[in-house]
């Protein structure tokens, strides 16, 4: 094993025992947010992810404020899940929409493509996960919800005259 790879297999370990984001957290009231439940079949492993925007200002897009999450299943699953509820808080729709599509780019490569870490952080981490296809659902399941929880977030936040509205 290179030493890029015990380090990537460290960063996974780390995140599969201390988790962050784990446990789904109460939203504040001015706050938009979504959620979704994904479940995988084959090993079963499950999540529900919650996705928390905050109210930007001067007009600006939402911002994730975090990402909370429960679920069981294996260390991969888990640990892609805290990676993505440490990476998301500050990013835009645009910004989470874009890190997930590198996220899976990276994961449905088959090891073909190098991660990069300045986009995926800890995420590249994963890109050994891609040489086994059976593992690829597993890594993907909690990004998957909260790619479905995006749009769930529905809300609209206008800051400027403090109201939230449906829509």
């Amino acid at each position: 094993m290179s030493g890029l790879d015990a380090l990537y297999q460290e960063v996974i370990l780390d995140h599969a025992k201390r988790r962050s984001g784990e446990g789904l957290a109460d939203p504040a009231a001015e706050h938009a947010c979504g959620e979704s439940h994904q479940y995988n079949p084959t090993c079963g492993d499950e999540i529900t992810v919650r996705v928390e925007l905050a109210p930007a200002s001067g007009g600006a897009e939402p911002l994730v404020e975090r990402i909370s999450w429960e679920g069981a299943g294996c260390s991969i699953s888990m640990a892609a899940a805290s990676v993505l509820a440490e990476a998301a808080p500050g990013m835009t729709r645009a910004e989470l929409l874009a890190l997930i599509r590198a996220f899976r780019e990276l994961l449905r490569s088959r090891g073909t493509v190098a991660p990069d870490e300045e986009v995926l952080g800890d995420a590249a981490a994963f890109a050994g996960v891609s040489r086994f296809v059976a593992r690829v659902k597993c890594a993907m399941l909690g990004w998957v919800a909260a790619e479905e929880a995006l749009p769930r977030a529905g809300r609209t936040v206008d800051a400027s005259l403090e109201k939230v509205s449906n829509g």
